[in-house]
């Protein structure tokens, strides 16, 4: 009886709880077609000169262009690493794969001040230049481990069985990969692909450190706060950002059942 009282309780924490963490991001498409300059309530009325200046601004397309190739360059390398990781994981075992593959898994409890500093000393120490390659670098660390998650869950819910069926059949190992295995994991690789483009769309951290005079969009929206006109514009940019990462999320998430379906295998979560 006392747990069932507490339901209620609990329910209003929970909302109050979501309504803290998401309100601000319903703010933004509000305020994003606010007229006024002024980031306060009330609003003056509706308009969508903002975006007109968004979309006007070469600064910011130069930054858009920049986060664009490195999001998708980050995207396909992490999920092709991604594919080799999780498939070594899945189906060999060899001496220290636990801790390879820890190590492998590292970056997602590193704080990414931690790693933006060091590859910072290792690439200055190199006499590498900081540009889109040296971010790319670092995407890429943080994003792989966030593929072989994804990817790990594909080949594990695969039917070994069918593998094994192509090999007695007279197929080697590299043509069951690419005819058998691969096509059976193309929503999970999918969903690799659109999750690490959105880890990297949206890092800041990284970009700051090795981005060197290369602007990204998150390192150019962190520029324009100080100076208050460009609020609004960044607002307008914000909102766009918001819709464009919950399209890719839902895509993600759609493809990764899609392929747990496919393959037989049990839905333990998602992203959404």
């Amino acid at each position: 009886m006392k747990f069932i009282r507490t339901l209620p309780a609990l329910k209003v924490y929970t909302l109050v709880y979501l309504l803290f963490l998401y309100a601000p991001i319903l703010l933004l498409p509000m305020f994003a077609f606010n007229e006024g300059t002024i980031i306060a309530f009330p609003l003056k009325g509706f308009t969508t000169d903002w975006f007109a200046q968004m979309f006007a601004n070469d600064t910011l397309g130069r930054a858009v262009k920049n986060s664009m190739i490195i999001a998708l360059s980050t995207a396909v390398l992490s999920t092709t690493l991604g594919i080799f990781a999780a498939r070594a994981a899945t189906r060999f075992e060899f001496p220290g794969k636990g801790g390879i593959m820890g190590l492998i898994m590292l970056p997602l409890v590193l704080p990414e001040i931690i790693v933006a500093v060091s590859l910072l000393v290792v690439l200055l120490g190199m006499g590498v230049s900081l540009s889109i390659f040296t971010v790319i670098m670092g995407h890429v660390l943080i994003a792989t481990p966030y593929a072989i998650v994804i990817l790990n869950t594909a080949f594990s819910s695969l039917d070994e069985s069918l593998e094994e069926a192509a090999y007695d059949l007279g197929e080697g190992k590299w043509s069951t990969f690419r005819l058998v295995t691969l096509p059976l994991v193309v929503p999970g690789i999918i969903s690799s692909v659109l999750i690490s483009f959105t880890i990297s769309l949206d890092e800041f951290i990284i970009a700051f450190f090795l981005a060197g005079n290369e602007p990204t969009l998150p390192t150019y929206i962190f520029s324009q706060l100080r100076f208050p006109k460009a609020i609004p514009m960044i607002m307008a940019l914000g909102t766009c950002l918001v819709a464009l990462s919950v399209i890719l999320l839902t895509i993600a998430e759609y493809f990764r059942r899609r392929g747990i379906a496919k393959t037989g295998g049990k839905d333990t979560g998602g992203f959404l």
